[in-house]
Order: structure tokens, then sequence, then C-alpha cells
């Protein structure tokens, strides 16, 4: 068993971030809107697999998604240089969130603009990091 690392080695929040492998190439994009309509199961799986022909990401494997009656709908998609998590809530609200995790650079206009379209949300924001 491992001992666990010094105290000085954890960097609590709010310090400044750092990055701790400028060599490895890390985009990250959180889209967030609201959709015309609820979302539902096939608009998941549709959306993910066309937003990877999007952004130009090889596809590993078919989306996967699950209902919560407590939170609403969450999906997943695994891509070669790894994927996105796609969450949609009808209560409170028509909500939608998309995370999108790579390591191969891609156009976040691109992924906004297709999301916004995608779900004819009038409202979306999105930070990319």
């Amino acid at each position: 068993m491992t001992p666990p690392s010094p105290a000085s080695d954890l960097v609590a929040l709010p310090l400044a971030w750092r990055d701790l492998a400028p060599e490895i190439l890390r985009q990250r994009l959180v889209i967030e809107g609201y959709p015309a309509a609820p979302v539902d199961d096939a608009q998941i799986r549709t959306y993910l697999s066309a937003l990877s022909r999007e952004v130009d990401m090889v596809q590993l494997l078919e989306p996967v998604t699950h209902r919560s009656d407590l939170y609403g709908w969450a999906g997943w998609i695994h891509w070669e240089t790894s994927g996105a998590h796609f969450y949609a809530w009808e209560q409170p609200r028509l909500f939608f969130s998309v995370d999108i995790y790579t390591c191969k650079a891609f156009d976040p206009d691109v992924a906004v603009a297709f999301t916004a379209d995608f779900f004819d949300a009038r409202t979306v924001v999105a930070k990319g990091f």
C-alpha cells in the first residue's frame, strides 16, 4: 500500500490553476443552454454521434444513455481522444449541459453552433479551458 502524499503536494482551491502536464494536449469545453423541447434518449444518442463528426473525433462506441427519475437524462460517448458527457433536465426547467474533454484540438465555435442548432436552443453559453 502506498502511503498518502504529504500535505505539501496538495493544492487547495481557490489557488491559481497550474498545468501539471503541459506536454499533453487537453481541451475542455462546457456548453449549456435551454432546448426548445424536452430532450429524449434518441436525441442524445443522435446528438453525441453527430457531434463526433462535427468536431472530427473518432467514435469508439455507440453513445450510452441513462434516465434518472430524480435528475433526468445523462449520456456519454467514448472517442479515441477522450469523449463527451451530456445531461438534460425537464425540471425545474428545460436545460442541457455538455462537457467535452479531448486530447485532440477542435474548434469550440463549431461545437457550440452545432449544439445550439441541434437543440433549437435560443440561449446557449459556453466556456472553454
